[in-house]
């Protein structure tokens, strides 16, 4: 359980070494995060079971154990970068589970000790001590792994006490140094030591030398030495033999190049294994060196270059050169015959390399950051064994020549061309690649369609990110063993075909111009196991539906899905998650479409054509036709006339069959006798010349009421329904009351022909007059029939003169 504890403490502490604002991202009864809030304090709020407790950045000067006793749990505090000048472990003395203690950069001058047991990281570095503090306390902290220290000057005496102590880590800050006593550090049983010494003051060599002799691991910060060489403090001549450390870190070096050459001496001759120069900057002049003292070092580098040794990395980063008279051929053949594996130059404004002279031990090379051009290793046969060449963020211009550079690499696995000015054109002659790279980097340069002619056929991982690739040209390159494949950021509009990758399992066309991917693409390319086609701009249309779908079905290999999809057009779509858009079937199939309309149309046509039929559109068509014209041949006829005059009271529509009945018994009754009405008959009104339709138009016109005598002969005469259908629009047309309906025989509805449906409306609607079958009831028929047309008639303009005439003949 402590094991796991110990685990989640120090993660929490390693978190406070990264960063000065500790965000509670555990729970929060566990973590305390009072960083950066201006305290001058320690909190009284502090939650009791705190075991990660975050006090940094504040102005805290000073501290009592009443402030921490109540936090027994407390196992990592940080009061790094706070205003404390004297600290008294006793603080501590009701925390027992204290593991992680952080005081670097306070002003403390004064300490007073106490035994912490299972303390484990103790940092003191970056404060004002002038001698090192280690107490005779801190020897009975066996737990302890970590030291931070800091001190102006080191005596042989200083770390008696931690002698014994497995440490894992010591850090130790020089300030304003003035005294190192030799041989102090070599007291220490350290795996890593970091010395890290003031930036503006010349660097004590003796604790490089004795650095060497302690521990395996060592860093030290800001080298610097502005005295002449002379000055310089040579390393004793039995140190190789002492000498620990494997793995040598040199940051911020500024020193003459004869001293370099001195150090690096050292060095090749040491057990140092991986040597790591970071922000190096060497100067001269060189004259201030006699023949006697620099061409015996010179003679003595070379030598040493091509002898077997202990070296096998050296990384050189962040060069800066600042001797402006020597032979850089000079350095450059040190550099290209040293005997070592691993060798990275970066950021050494170098503008070439040269070809070692025998077959070179080099197994990786970085020469990133650079001024090489396409003269480097130039017919160079002599790297045999190199596997990894990293070329990036140089001044390469020709693909061609590039691959005839590693044509004799015959071990030549990696090559990273990434950030060039590379270009290719198939006018070029053809490439030539070493037969080994299976993975070549040709991300950021200038290259377009015509890339795939040059390329090596036996790679198997290859990036093109971001160039100038519109397409990927079928047949032109048979790259049979790619398997990862990175087009991300160029210009493609639609996902390449896998006819000449047969083993292509990871494709990236991220960032480029493809709006409808073909959905096609998993098919065509069977063993793609991930796609990552995410961040185009994606049309959402029927096209695009079609790939979504595959999508849907194949089972996750698209990288980055939903998220990444989103619609980029048609705007009233943009920012629409592609998982989320859906087109029906129907609208994506243009003949399942044209089909579906053509279907619908023909229905809409044979239900209107059914209807028309049913319902007899074209006769009332036809009669409304026939009306209008009739109505604008008697307006043409008598254009003056304002209106026209009413000459009967009725106009009676009837079958030829019924028309016994009509002149027996319906005239009869009612033109003769008391209040006799004037009734219009086709056979007697009807004026010859004039079509039948115009006649009963005008006589329906002419008549004030309309008379039908229903029977079933009514409801088979095409001419009664020709004179209901007149009478019917009259109703409507001048709002009047003008129908009379005489039943005179029952007529059963399925008599009724379907066109009559206005028959229908009108019987179910109005009332009508039924001819009784017993005489004693036809009297009140005939006074209802009667009452129903009973209306003064005007009088005409040649019956005014008439009667004008009798009345003066009567008055003579």
């Amino acid at each position: 359980m402590r094991s796991l504890t110990n685990i989640y403490v120090f993660t929490c502490a390693f978190a406070f070494t990264l960063g000065n604002n500790i965000q509670p991202t555990v729970e929060k009864e566990f973590i305390a995060n009072y960083s950066s809030s201006l305290l001058t304090n320690v909190p009284k709020n502090i939650p009791v079971h705190t075991q990660v407790l975050d006090l940094s950045h504040n102005r805290i000067s000073r501290l009592s154990s009443s402030e921490f006793m109540y936090l027994s749990d407390l196992q990592v505090l940080n009061l790094s970068h706070n205003l404390i000048r004297v600290f008294d472990f006793s603080v501590f003395i009701f925390n027992k589970n204290l593991e992680y203690l952080d005081l670097s950069h306070n002003n403390i001058l004064e300490i007073f000790c106490l035994t912490l047991t299972y303390l484990r990281h103790l940092d003191l570095s970056f404060n004002k001590f002038t001698a090192l503090h280690i107490c005779q306390e801190f020897g009975n902290m066996f737990h302890l792994e970590y030291l931070g220290l800091s001190a102006t000057m080191i005596r042989r005496s200083d770390f008696r006490y931690i002698k014994h102590l497995q440490l894992h880590t010591v850090f130790l800050t020089l300030a304003n140094f003035s005294l190192y006593e030799p041989w102090s550090l070599t007291v220490l049983n350290t795996r890593n030591l970091h010395i890290d010494f003031a930036a503006d003051e010349n660097f004590s060599f003796p604790l490089l030398y004795d650095g060497m002799s302690t521990s395996e691991n060592l860093k030290i910060v800001n080298l610097r030495y502005s005295l002449s060489y002379k000055y310089f403090p040579s390393p004793p001549l039995m140190l190789p033999e002492k000498i620990k450390t494997r793995a040598l870190v040199l940051d911020t070096v500024d020193l003459q190049w004869a001293i370099i050459l001195q150090i690096f001496l050292l060095i090749w001759y040491s057990p140092v294994e991986h040597l790591t120069v970071r922000n190096l900057t060497f100067w001269g002049p060189l004259d201030e060196l006699s023949e006697y003292d620099f061409l015996p070092l010179l003679s003595s580098l070379e030598q040493l270059i091509s002898l077997d040794g202990s070296m096998k990395a050296l990384t050189l980063e962040h060069v800066h050169n600042k001797v402006y008279y020597f032979n850089q051929e000079i350095l450059y053949r040190q550099f290209s015959e040293m005997n070592i594996a691993n060798l990275t130059i970066y950021d050494a404004y170098m503008p070439h390399m040269l070809c070692p002279n025998r077959t070179s031990s080099f197994q990786y090379l970085n020469f990133s950051h650079n001024a090489l051009t396409d003269a480097l290793f130039k017919s160079c046969g002599t790297l045999m064994d190199l596997k990894l060449l990293i070329l990036q963020k140089n001044k390469f211009e020709r693909l061609s020549k590039v691959s005839f550079m590693t044509s004799h690499m015959k071990s030549l696995k990696y090559l990273d061309m990434s950030s060039n000015l590379l270009r290719h054109d198939g006018a070029e002659v053809q490439c030539q690649w070493a037969e080994s790279l299976t993975e070549l980097d040709l991300s950021s340069n200038q290259l377009a369609d015509a890339v795939f002619e040059c390329l090596p056929v036996n790679v198997k991982k290859l990036s093109l990110r971001n160039n100038q690739i519109s397409n990927v040209p079928k047949g032109v390159a048979e790259l049979k063993s790619l398997e990862e494949l990175n087009l991300a950021s160029n210009r493609l509009a639609d996902l390449p075909g896998c006819s000449d990758f047969t083993s292509l399992q990871f494709l990236n066309v991220e960032m480029n111009s493809i709006l409808t991917p073909s959905a096609e693409f998993f098919q065509s390319c069977p063993r793609v196991r991930e796609l990552q086609a995410g961040h185009n701009p994606f049309k959402c249309s029927c096209e695009l539906q079609d790939f979504i779908g595959v999508v849907r079905r194949s089972g996750g290999r698209l990288f980055g899905w939903p998220v990444a999809y989103v619609c980029e057009y048609p705007e009233g779509l943009r920012g629409t998650e592609l998982k989320d858009f859906h087109l029906s079937r129907l609208a994506c199939n243009t003949t399942l479409l044209l089909v579906t309309a053509l279907l619908l149309t023909l229905l809409l046509v044979a239900a209107v054509a059914f209807l028309c039929i049913y319902l007899d559109v074209p006769w009332y068509v036809r009669m409304t036709w026939q009306w209008t014209q009739t109505k604008r041949r008697a307006w043409h006829d008598s254009p003056g006339e304002e209106g026209t005059m009413l000459q009967f009271h009725a106009f009676i529509s009837y079958s030829e069959r019924d028309s016994l009945w009509v002149k027996n018994e319906l005239m009869p009754n009612l033109e003769k006798g008391e209040g006799c009405v004037q009734l219009c008959q086709h056979e007697r009104n009807f004026i010859p010349g004039k079509s039948i339709v115009e006649n009963i138009i005008n006589c329906i016109e002419k008549s004030y009421k309309s008379i039908f005598v229903l029977s079933p002969n009514f409801v088979q005469s095409e001419w009664c329904h020709y004179e209901l259908y007149f009478a019917h629009h009259k109703l409507f047309s001048e709002n009047s009351n003008s129908l009379i309906l005489i039943l005179l025989e029952p007529i059963p509805p399925y008599l009724i022909p379907a066109r009559y449906h206005k028959l229908k409306a009108l019987m179910a609607k109005r009332t009508y007059l039924e001819w009784p079958k017993e005489r004693s009831k036809r009297a009140l028929f005939w006074a209802n029939l009667r009452a129903a047309i009973s209306i003064n008639l005007p009088k005409s303009h040649e019956a005014n003169e008439e009667e004008s005439d009798v009345t003066s003949t009567a008055n003579i």
